[in-house]
């Protein structure tokens, strides 16, 4: 085991349906993310990355191989193990945000405290922490505000902090600009960089070259399995890949 790695798959399948109608969204896949790096995943649609980020975020469990998380395998884990691996190793950034909308930020932020039964924190206690997290994202001013109060950029430095306020190791970013324009996708790319730096491990999931080139290194999917990897910078390794073009 490489004790270096947060993140070692070996041999992930995903089989939907049986026989003539049986689709393999991941086939054989093997990857791994060393703590600390900033990675991206790329590929054309249906070709299994999406379903590699639920399997990597313990939303779903693969068919057959490996996924050990920071040196755990919790590949067959049930799904309250699960739920409790999520809620103290890895924090979400969705593309829609998918904060409640009766709830203000702080509120919204303090919810994952609730069910960390890791640690035994008080209401005061919560609401500090979840301030804290608001105010490191730059809302500390907007503690009150609903999201509908809030820009798109706003509401996602929201969901960040909500990720975020659990201490996890791994950030997992599924199309994190998706929804914003382009002023307000700087700014949470300039947020992700900062976690990054902080020692947050960070994958991500984009269609957009662009955003790609922010990470350290780029995973293109086709078909259930790596294609190819590139450094970020790269880009004809990058473009020939999801072409599906194999490389030299």
């Amino acid at each position: 085991m490489d004790h270096n790695l947060l993140i070692d798959v070996r041999g992930l399948l995903k089989v939907y349906g049986e026989a003539e109608s049986e689709v393999r969204a991941l086939d054989g896949l093997d990857a791994g993310v060393a703590r600390g790096e900033f990675v991206a995943i790329m590929g054309p649609s249906g070709s299994g990355k999406s379903t590699l980020m639920n399997i990597l975020g313990c939303l779903d469990r693969p068919t057959g191989g490996a996924y050990i998380l920071d040196g755990r395998d919790v590949s067959g884990l049930s799904k309250n193990e699960l739920a409790e691996v999520r809620n103290q190793k890895i924090g979400f950034v969705f593309q829609s945000f998918n904060l409640l909308p009766r709830l203000t930020a702080l509120r919204n932020v303090t919810l994952p405290l609730l069910y960390n039964s890791a640690e035994e924190l008080t209401d005061a206690e919560a609401e500090a922490r979840a301030r804290a997290a608001l105010e490191s994202v730059g809302l500390g001013q907007r503690l009150q505000h609903r999201p509908n109060q809030l820009s798109g950029g706003q509401q996602q430095r929201v969901a960040i902090a909500r990720a975020l306020v659990n201490r996890p190791p791994l950030l997992l970013a599924d199309e994190p600009t998706g929804n914003l324009d382009s002023r307000a996708s700087v700014e949470i790319m300039d947020l992700i960089h900062a976690l990054h730096r902080q020692g947050v491990t960070i994958v991500m999931v984009t269609h957009e070259p662009d955003i790609a080139a922010h990470a350290e290194r780029v995973i293109c999917v086709k078909d259930g399995r790596v294609l190819a990897t590139s450094a970020a910078g790269e880009s004809p390794c990058l473009e020939r890949a999801l072409q599906g073009v194999e490389l030299a």
